[in-house]
């Protein structure tokens, strides 16, 4: 049993004579419906897939460094290291994930529910394992799994979306699906804490800390569970991908994508735009600092960010499919360059904040899933899961290049100097990519339906 795309092939009848308003409320009821239905069922269930597993995935991350450095007494080197494989290794099996999924089985079809399967499931078996582990080694060993199956399962996903879904309303696909995610990671935080507060309770002295962190853990993997059994069920094992290539792809023939003149230019400029973005921890740091924010408020600064992700994501996708996914795109890194601006203005206060975290969030609303719609534009369907892997990969590692290149520039100039330098460098590269991504003559075309 799956969840079909319900869309209509009969418009209603209309009356015979109706009145303007009656037919304008027509009309809109008819609009409403068009934009419901350019959302295939496929990627709401993907999108309740991620919402799961965000929820999933965040309450083990808002615990795990006071469960590192308190529950288990790590070192602050010791915990810098693992978070380094936390968000470095997810990128580089992004490609391998890619890769897998073009591959057809035997009834030739490429394995794109298969490899997301995977990823989601290796995740959720890795949840329960922390509570097996106490060591450095072995911890980092787990969420080197966590994050292989986090880069194993996002290309094939993303290539789902995009094949279930019409060119002409990808960017509002994927707008949806974000949104989805993003209300995960809201709600995964506050279900831990809720989590926390259950299994301790007043009894944190004498192991009821640790036994708060078992319990968060052991929830952790059933919200997980659940999640990879919404894509079991509900998920179709086929999605229209065109014409099969001639044999199976090779690693190799990823790489080769970049011949593909949009693509190419797209992976570029995603490069070097990432290796002018500054990191959500930086930033959150730079705001609490540079306007004087309390430190008890820290944590709510990136709730302010998922928010405005969180509300701007579908409307600013269906932006993208009217004015072109990559000129938002743009756009989107212009608004985190006012962000920077207000960040280096005299200008403070809790306003201030307001403005720089919308901003923040815009940002990504702008650029996320748009990104992901616009590469699928430039990729043919049968090579879909290793273009977007190709493309979010490369960005992946200029922001990590990002952050090490900004934390060496604040330890040497200082964080203003340094978010200076960045600011500069970021405007010089949205002038360059300005020339570079120009829209074709039509912003939706798809590689396979136009000439």
């Amino acid at each position: 049993m799956y969840v079909a795309d319900s869309r209509s092939s009969k418009a209603p009848a209309a009356p015979a004579a109706t009145r303007p308003g009656r037919r304008e409320a027509a009309d809109g009821a008819t609009a409403d419906r068009a934009a419901r239905a350019a959302v295939p069922g496929t990627v709401v269930v993907l999108g309740v897939v991620s919402l799961v597993t965000d929820v999933s995935s965040e309450m083990v991350s808002a615990v795990l460094p006071l469960y590192l450095l308190t529950g288990l007494g790590l070192s602050p080197l010791g915990f810098g290291l693992l978070d380094g494989i936390q968000n470095g290794f997810s990128a580089v099996v992004r490609l391998a994930g890619g890769h897998l999924a073009d591959r057809r089985g035997r009834d030739g079809a490429p394995r794109h529910k298969a490899v997301a399967a995977v990823g989601y499931g290796l995740s959720a078996l890795c949840k329960p394992l922390l509570l097996l582990v106490h060591t450095v080694p072995l911890i980092g060993a787990v969420l080197a799994a966590d994050r292989t199956g986090k880069g194993l399962r996002t290309a094939p996903r993303d290539a789902m979306i995009s094949l279930a879904t019409e060119p002409a309303h990808r960017g509002r696909a994927f707008g949806v699906h974000r949104a989805m995610d993003t209300a995960g990671a809201l709600l995964g935080p506050l279900t831990a804490f809720l989590v926390l507060r259950m299994a301790g309770g007043p009894l944190l002295a004498d192991g009821g800390q640790q036994q708060g962190y078992r319990a968060v853990f052991a929830v952790s993997a059933c919200v997980a569970v659940l999640g990879v059994l919404v894509l079991l069920l509900f998920v179709p094992n086929r999605l229209p991908a065109g014409e099969p290539p001639e044999g199976q792809p090779r690693p190799r023939d990823g790489l080769a994508l970049l011949r593909v003149p949009g693509l190419r230019r797209l992976t570029v400029c995603a490069v070097l735009l990432g290796l002018t973005t500054v990191s959500d921890s930086f930033l959150y740091l730079l705001v609490q600092r540079r306007l004087g924010l309390a430190t008890e408020y820290f944590p709510l600064l990136p709730l302010g960010t998922a928010g405005a992700f969180l509300l701007l994501a579908v409307p600013l996708g269906a932006l993208a499919d009217r004015i072109g996914r990559r000129r938002l795109f743009l756009a989107g890194h212009g608004l985190l360059l006012l962000a920077y601006g207000l960040l280096l203005s005299p200008l403070d206060g809790l306003p201030v904040v307001v403005c720089v975290l919308v901003l923040h969030g815009a940002f990504y609303a702008s650029t996320d899933g748009v990104l992901a719609a616009a590469a699928a534009d430039t990729v043919p369907a049968a090579r879909r899961g290793a273009g977007l892997a190709l493309v979010g990969t490369g960005q992946a590692l200029a922001r990590f290049a990002c952050s090490l290149a900004f934390g060496a520039l604040w330890s040497a100039v200082g964080a203003t100097t340094a978010l200076t330098w960045s600011a500069l460098a970021l405007a010089g590269c949205v002038t360059g990519a300005a020339f570079v991504l120009r829209e074709p003559t039509s912003p939706t075309a798809d590689p396979e339906v136009s000439p």
